[in-house]
């Protein structure tokens, strides 16, 4: 009682809004949800997305906050109240959050290298416009020539990747230097918890915001930017009928909001106990999604500028090649007039066509925007790839980067949450050491670590950690918490809670979600993503080959193979071994008192 009546809160509601949006509204909403859209009909995508949204993403999303706010405690003081048994769903959240943070902060790290690059703004052309000369001054390196210059920029001159995960290279010194300056922002956003992050949650979560819009006008201006809105925005309907579609819909809404690494639970511990945790659930959820979309229109209108001046260039090759070839007359080959061009060339120049013939490629604007990329692909090549060929380049790719070192940051501060929480919640560290020391050693130990991701095979080991870290084990999570609170603790004992809390009992809707609808719908992505490991036989990963300029499937290495299973099983492991220590203390107690 004492701990709960010192325990730090919220200055008001809306500050809590705010740390939760900055929070959810991630990278993911960026750089995932327009890949998703792009993959699975378009606009036809926003049906199993919006049904999962209320089927899945606002019934978990109150769930969690409405724990925190009742228990007044991290993740796993939450849940040994619930349950002693249940201690294990705490310590599992803490482990995938610290799997997370481990890897999470080099995209912030990138983010500073590519941010800091381009100042200052006189600097032109941008360093990822045009490929570097080679040794001889001659022409420029082969390795670029096979790629574009922001590829080469990308695996070359920021990851200096090596060619498999096997070759690990050295430590990059200048990405070690960024994610040390990460890990420093980290650690003073939260120096004394969450009193630190009260203020800096405002300026996390808005200012994404205002470089969208700032984006959005000038997307929507850049040539060929239609092209993008309306490839967006046309339903392929038919995708409504592949299942892939909807558990690309359940597992976005789960994962966009965060839901199992206890950063909620974390942060709604900080809320008032009166405080309306149902409508800040609603709101979150809502905006979350809300930004998703936001940020697919620019997406998709940067898209369809990229993809109409890649084909226009493309097109313009193809014209000049010919008029060469052909000696023709300077303006009788257009755009317009090329089709025809091409088959009288052919009818009256066979062979010289012929020859000429593999040259020529096969220009299509429908191929360029169905070019799928998602996570770093589309961040960091992508997006450079569009913004070098804007006016006045220098600014939009600070702004740019600007924008994802706000969204990594609001991230990072929820995934530090859910570790010092618990800590900070421990009276034998607690009245040991201060809460500077606290997050100074978890912002120190996960930056050593991280150094990892920062050696030539780094980004490889970043795929792993991305892929592997947290799927299987948060559904896990997330399922455990469900069936807690609606079997164990009891569904009836909640609605009381929350009509402590709010003054009303959940609705029909919420009973029927928690206690039916979510954990059905949870086994269901576990069982598919299960099969999916087995089914694929040897896990493989994408590595950069040199001499071709793109990238290789590979077959990943028995040791990358054992971290695999260890990172799933380091956390999912937690929730049976919490509930046997449990049941052994307990029963060594009973024997105890009895003797």
């Amino acid at each position: 009682q004492a701990m709960e009546k010192s325990r730090p809160l919220w200055d008001n509601p809306l500050q809590f809004v705010f740390a939760c949006i900055s929070y959810a509204v991630g990278l993911g909403n960026v750089w995932r949800f327009p890949y998703l859209c792009q993959m699975y009909g378009g606009g036809g995508f926003l049906i199993p997305y919006f049904i999962m949204l209320i089927a899945e993403g606002m019934p978990l999303l109150y769930l969690e906050l409405a724990v925190g706010q009742r228990m007044r405690q991290g993740s796993i003081g939450a849940w040994k109240i619930i349950s002693p048994y249940l201690c294990g769903v705490g310590v599992a959240s803490v482990v995938v959050s610290f799997f997370l943070s481990m890897y999470y902060n080099v995209i912030n790290a990138w983010a500073f290298w590519e941010l800091f690059l381009p100042l200052p703004p006189s600097q032109d052309p941008l360093p990822w416009a045009t490929c570097p000369l080679n040794s001889n001054r001659t022409g420029y390196k082969e390795e670029c020539e096979k790629t574009s210059s922001t590829q080469y920029f990308w695996y070359r001159q920021t990851l200096n990747i090596s060619p498999s995960l096997e070759a690990s290279g050295s430590v990059q010194w200048e990405q070690a230097l960024c994610l040390m300056l990460a890990w420093l922002v980290v650690y003073l956003c939260i120096l004394r918890g969450t009193e630190s992050n009260r203020q800096v949650v405002y300026v996390t979560a808005s200012l994404p915001y205002c470089v969208l819009i700032i984006y959005l006008i000038r997307g929507l201006t850049l040539h060929g930017a239609v092209n993008g809105l309306v490839y967006m925005f046309t339903p392929k309907l038919e995708q409504l009928s592949n299942p892939k579609a909807w558990i690309s819909a359940a597992t976005q809404i789960f994962f966009s909001l965060g839901l199992g690494f206890g950063s909620l639970i974390a942060f709604a511990s900080y809320n008032e106990p009166s405080n309306n945790c149902e409508r800040h659930a609603v709101i979150v959820s809502l905006i979350n999604s809300a930004t998703s979309i936001f940020a697919s229109i620019v997406t998709f209108s940067i898209y369809g500028f990229k993809a109409t001046f890649n084909y226009e260039s493309c097109l313009n090759k193809v014209i000049l090649l010919l008029m060469n070839t052909f000696d023709l007359e300077e303006g009788s080959l257009t755009v317009d007039n090329l089709s025809e061009m091409k088959d009288y060339l052919m009818a009256t120049h066979p062979q010289e066509y012929a020859w000429l013939s593999p040259q020529l490629k096969n220009c299509s604007l429908e191929a360029e925007l169905d070019t799928a990329v998602q996570g770093t692909g589309l961040a960091f090549i992508v997006y450079s790839e569009a913004i070098k060929n804007m006016e006045v380049p220098q600014l939009y790719s600070v702004l740019y980067f600007v924008m994802l070192l706000m969204l990594g940051i609001g991230s990072m501060l929820g995934n530090t949450a859910a570790i010092l929480t618990p800590l900070t919640d421990s009276r034998a560290i607690a009245t040991r050491f201060p809460k500077e020391v606290i997050s100074g050693a978890v912002c120190f130990i996960n930056c050593v670590i991280g150094l990892i991701f920062t050696m030539e095979a780094g980004n490889y080991w970043f795929d792993i950690f991305n892929d592997y870290a947290a799927t299987l084990s948060l559904l896990l999570i997330v399922l455990v918490e469900t069936i807690a609170v609606c079997y164990i603790y009891g569904i009836r004992r909640f609605e009381k809670d929350l009509y402590t809390m709010i003054g009303r009992k959940p609705n029909w809707y919420w009973k029927l979600m928690w206690a039916f609808a979510s954990p059905l719908l949870i086994i269901s992505l576990f069982i598919f993503y299960l099969t999916d490991y087995i089914l694929t036989g040897t896990l493989q990963y994408q590595a950069w080959d040199a001499t071709q300029g793109q990238l290789v499937t590979k077959d990943y290495p028995g040791y990358a193979l054992a971290l695999i299973g260890l990172l799933v099983a380091a956390s999912t492991m937690c929730i049976p071994l919490g509930a046997l220590v449990t049941f052994i203390r307990k029963r060594l107690k009973r024997e105890s008192v009895s003797t």
